[in-house]
């Protein structure tokens, strides 16, 4: 034991070593560029015969970063849990916890006020040096009377990076800004592993990939200094926390081993910046065009929060994925960033951190129309990060007829909002998008009914209830989509990734092998001079999924209930599709409808459990009643399950959202009405109510009541 931790002890030295060179080189270079740079910048305000302008900290910047990290705990032990008869079993492996380099990206937005300076901002960074130490190691003597005197040990690659959302609070000495900054923070798991200390089964352990309760952190302060109007260095200490991760090794039998590392470290960095300023970039194409302002940068961010209840219902029984019957109330958020830069001509490259935090009502189960929409599905009580989106766009202008280009009659303006560059670009065009992104950023969109952040919470009201898109348990996924617009019409296609399991959180890694193909057309028209649109939209799902008759039989034949879904899965294509229609009928008043089947023979794949679905509402804005920017907005939706559903979920199956033990089965409905009250350009707020007859499809529970309020804020 000693000779291992003297070994471990020079990597650590050597890579502390190679770290502290690399940070030195780092600030002598920083010594050499910034005097230059600044030198130049005087200079020229010398030739000019002024003093260099106060520089500004507002607006957009972008840049890289490099430094290193220090841990503040190393040192490894397995503790010996259930059982085990004593501690003399813990296991202490070597640590291949050490210094590490860091490097990566950030990027953020600011405001300035006098000399003090607000923002927000992210980063992404590599940080190796994280995993468990794989290799063969001493048991400890407690093991000697047993023929054991080494173990195994093999982790697999581990979440070597950090990223972050965070605010940033400073003030300003003209070019040099002092400032502290602290937010929420990702990354730092551990891999799966396995321990093995002989060939029998019951001496092999096995864990998945290592968890945590904790909400992840980091901490920090720093200098920038503006060497030139664009150009800013910094340098910046952290204190990161990735928080306590937990593996848990199993054996399959009846003794266990855990362990809890507590993650965190000192990290020091050196930035450099570029920073685009507030102001907006204008390009004139022609004399129609003087005036419109084509972004170069987008910054938007919004938070969400929802809170909901339901008083005590009626129930003859409750199961694994029911409300229950007793009342409850939950609360939960969502908050993200939104940049976007444009890199040339007509593209736009897009990233959306996000914190998620709190639970929807019974952990997002009960219904199949469920009630919040605008909450993950994957509930915390500590917030965490994800970078739910980060994809690039690409419009093509197709020009006026014959290929002409005319601004006026032959353009629109994009506005500036999320994930959306402003600009004019041509009517006629062709849209790319690749990344990752959510299916419903490009299909079965509807004007009146899609955002659950500022409409209809519930999901019957905002996609297709029978549309099974591929998706990760947040809703997004990795694909391409492809758009055609013309005059009248959109046509669309795209392929997408489906999750590795059904409605689990891992995307599947090797492309083409579960996917879904998905294509929509769209005609526009005005009827009775108001304007509409009319969608269809076909999907098919192409993975392994199991057959409900196969599996329900399986479970009668073997006596065994409830019956397992993951027994019986195989490659299968499920298919599915529906319509979609917007119509204004005067302004400020819209109507909405859709209505959509799939086949009902496979299980739920990514979305919610329906195998036909009617959805129809109206929405009116606060003109008609003189508050312009109210909205009020009702809504009913039917929906219905296949035969083998219904004996699936009878036999006591559980899915994605439902799963009441037992079924009497009976079409679920859903009605919501909701009023958004209108606080100023950056806040609302929503009164929400929402009633659920026959949740999960079972006339054996409820009605339910469910009463909610929204906040929300955005820039």
């Amino acid at each position: 034991m000693r000779g291992t931790r003297k070994r471990g002890g020079v990597i650590a030295g050597k890579a502390t070593g190679r770290i502290t060179a690399a940070i030195g080189l780092a600030g002598a270079l920083f010594s050499l560029v910034v005097p230059t740079i600044v030198g130049v910048g005087g200079a020229r305000a010398a030739e000019s015969g002024g003093s260099s302008p106060q520089v500004s900290w507002a607006g957009f910047y972008t840049g890289v970063n490099f430094g290193g990290g220090f841990p503040l705990n190393v040192g490894e032990r397995l503790q010996a849990g259930s059982g085990f008869v004593s501690p003399a079993y813990d296991l202490y492996p070597a640590s291949r916890e050490r210094s590490a380099v860091s490097f990566g990206a950030q990027a953020g937005y600011g405001w300035q006020f006098g000399s003090w300076v607000v923002g927000v901002g992210t980063d992404f960074n590599f940080f190796n040096g994280r995993g468990g130490m794989s290799g063969i190691f001493p048991a400890s003597p407690a093991f000697w009377p047993l023929g054991v005197r080494s173990y195994a040990l093999s982790y697999a690659t581990p979440a070597n990076y950090f990223a972050s959302l965070k605010a940033r609070f400073g003030y300003a000495f003209d070019r040099m800004l002092i400032y502290a900054t602290g937010g929420v923070a990702a990354g730092g798991a551990r891999g799966p592993a396995k321990l093995l200390f002989s060939g029998s089964p019951e001496d092999y352990y096995v864990a998945g990939t290592s968890q945590s309760s904790r909400m992840k952190y980091i901490l920090g302060a720093g200098v920038e200094y503006a060497m030139t109007d664009n150009w800013s260095a910094r340098l910046e200490y952290l204190f990161l926390s990735q928080s306590l991760n937990t593996q848990l090794f199993d054996n399959g039998a009846d003794t266990q081993y855990f362990s809890r590392v507590r993650n965190e470290n000192n990290i020091v960095r050196l930035g450099l910046n570029y920073n685009l300023g507030p102001q907006y970039e204008a390009k004139e194409h022609g004399e129609s065009d003087k005036g419109v302002e084509e972004e170069r940068f987008s910054a938007h961010g919004q938070t969400t929060a929802v809170g909901q209840g339901y008083p005590k219902f009626p129930a003859l029984y409750s199961g694994k994925n029911s409300f229950t019957p007793y009342g409850q109330a939950r609360g939960g958020s969502t908050s993200g960033l939104y940049l976007g830069a444009r890199l040339w001509e007509g593209s736009g490259v897009f990233v959306n951190p996000e914190i998620d935090q709190g639970y929807g009502l019974s952990d997002s189960t009960g219904a199949a129309a469920y009630v919040n929409g605008a909450v993950a599905k994957v509930g915390a009580s500590a917030p965490y990060m994800r970078f739910q989106r980060y994809f690039l766009r690409q419009i093509i202008g197709l020009g006026g007829p014959g290929g002409d280009r005319d601004e006026g009659s032959h353009s629109e303006v994009l506005e500036a909002t999320q994930n959306q560059l402003a600009g004019r670009v041509d009517k006629d065009r062709l849209i790319f998008t690749i990344g990752k992104f959510a299916v419903g950023d490009v299909f079965d969109d509807n004007v009146y009914a899609h955002d659950p952040t500022t409409g209809f919470l519930n999901f019957a009201f905002n996609s297709m209830g029978a549309f099974d898109y591929a998706a990760d348990s947040w809703g997004y996924t990795y694909g391409a989509a492809a758009e055609w617009k013309q005059s009248w019409w959109t046509l669309r296609g795209g392929l997408f990734q489906l999750s590795q399991v059904p409605n689990g959180p891992e995307i599947e890694p090797v492309i083409g092998r579960q996917y879904m193909g998905v294509t929509e057309l769209e005609g526009r028209y005005e009827l009775f001079g108001q304007d509409g649109a009319l969608k269809f939209l076909f999907y098919a799902d192409n993975g392994y999924l199991s057959k409900l008759d196969q599996v329900t039989a399986l479970a009668y034949a073997a006596g065994d209930f409830p019956p397992s879904i993951d027994n019986l899965r195989r490659r299968s294509v499920k298919i599915g599709g529906g319509i979609n229609l917007k119509q204004q009928l005067m302004p400020g008043l819209g109507f909405f409808m859709r209505a959509s089947m799939l086949d009902g023979r496979y299980e739920t794949v990514d979305y919610t459990d329906v195998q036909r679905q009617l959805s129809l509402g109206l929405v009116a804005a606060g003109t008609l009643w003189d508050h312009e920017k109210d909205e009020i907005g009702g809504a009913v939706a039917f929906g219905g399950l296949s035969g083998p559903q219904i004996r699936y979920f009878g036999s006591g199956g559980t899915s994605v959202y439902i799963g009441d033990g037992a079924l009497s089965y009976a079409g679920e409905k859903a009605s919501e009405l909701y009023y958004k009250l209108w606080i100023n350009d950056w806040m609302d707020v929503t009164f929400d109510h929402q009633l659920l007859i026959n949740p999960g499809h079972n006339s054996a529970r409820g009605p339910v009541n469910v009463f909610g309020v929204r906040y929300r804020a955005g820039f």
